[in-house]
């Protein structure tokens, strides 16, 4: 039997439309499907976000990807309610985030939801640990048991040794460190990030992702990841959401956003991505009945074995010094066949017949 996934997270028909005319505006856009531009030009509104809904389940990484203006910032902000939408609503854990009084709201961003900026905005006069512990002061937490967790989050984030620096005794990578320890000391259900690497340079950024992907493997935190960088969004998300002028354009795996691209926007922005560490055998094998029909029975003793969960790098180094095709098995049973043909096609992007 399938798995059922929690939800943690339910955007429902969320639209953010700036300006005194908010409402004539949706509706424009609803009736007619006027542009941002006819927007701004009719009704002197900036149009942030239209309809968006998707979901997130525990313990997932949803990366929302898009270029700077696209609305991917004002949509993670309807999540903790830093911004109110123009109609929709948020559901966290069941519960209607815009129907929540002041306490209700304050006590769902100081114990459910953490969030990491580009800018950490960490307190300069406040030390590293005091900085992570921050969260927990507010609460009323002892100084005994703060320091406890401060320095367990210090150490999560690789950065023993450095509890009593001051942020600007840091570089910018161990900010941003420093950012993420302050997030996860708050122990929060949710993870809200806000490009919180991209300032970074791509050597301290690949590995603050590292360390990130990591961390939320052990802890099992559901994140919602903005990012304008579609190698980032792969490499660490679950699902990758891309948004264009305020919309959700595709909502998918890596492998089905890269293989499947739903209009030439996404084809254009996954054109220059390796497909050698996403695509799996499951996508491009020719399954075990068609390939039998289609070439009669045969001895498959001596042909390379594969899992459906392979990925096209490690189907090469299979393929590699011999003549036959990959047998692909699932708990001991063949259930498919990649030929070479099919394994050039998948490496291409081509969604052509397998051939055998």
């Amino acid at each position: 039997m399938a798995e059922t996934r929690e939800d943690v997270i339910r955007c429902e028909g969320i639209w953010k439309i700036f300006g005194d005319k908010s409402r004539h505006a949706m509706e424009a856009v609803r009736a007619r499907g006027l542009s941002k531009k006819d927007i701004r030009e009719q009704f002197d509104c900036v149009v942030g976000v239209q309809d968006a809904s998707f979901t997130v389940g525990r313990g997932e990484i949803f990366c929302i990807m898009g270029l700077s203006g696209s609305g991917k910032s004002t949509l993670i902000r309807h999540i903790n309610r830093l911004i109110e939408p123009t109609s929709g609503a948020v559901y966290i854990e069941g519960e209607n985030v815009n129907a929540m009084n002041a306490e209700a709201l304050r006590k769902l961003r100081a114990e459910k939801i953490g969030m990491v900026f580009q800018s950490m905005a960490l307190m300069p006069h406040r030390t590293v640990r005091d900085n992570v512990a921050f969260s927990l002061e507010v609460r009323g937490v002892s100084d005994a048991e703060r320091a406890k967790v401060a320095a367990k989050a210090i150490e999560m984030v690789d950065l023993t040794g450095w509890d009593a620096k001051y942020p600007d005794e840091l570089s910018g990578g161990m900010q941003q460190r420093v950012g993420l320890a302050r997030a996860l000391a708050a122990d929060p259900t949710i993870l809200l990030m806000d490009e919180p690497f991209s300032a970074l340079d791509p050597l301290i950024r690949r590995q603050l992702q590292g360390t990130f992907m990591e961390l939320s493997a052990e802890l099992h935190k559901t994140t919602v990841f903005i990012t304008h960088d579609l190698d980032e969004a792969i490499r660490i998300g679950d699902r990758i959401a891309i948004m264009k002028d305020g919309v959700l354009v595709q909502i998918g795996t890596p492998e089905e956003i890269v293989t499947e691209p739903a209009d030439d926007y996404v084809a254009e922005f996954v054109a220059g991505i390796s497909k050698l560490d996403l695509v799996t055998a499951a996508r491009i094998m020719q399954p075990m009945a068609a390939y039998v029909q289609a070439n009669g029975p045969q001895d498959m003793g001596t042909w390379p074995v594969g899992k459906p969960e392979d990925k096209l790098n490690e189907l090469v180094d299979l393929a590699v010094g011999t003549d036959h095709p990959i047998l692909i098995a699932a708990e001991g049973a063949p259930i498919g066949v990649v030929t070479k043909r099919a394994l050039l096609r998948g490496i291409q992007g081509r969604d052509e017949e397998r051939a055998a």
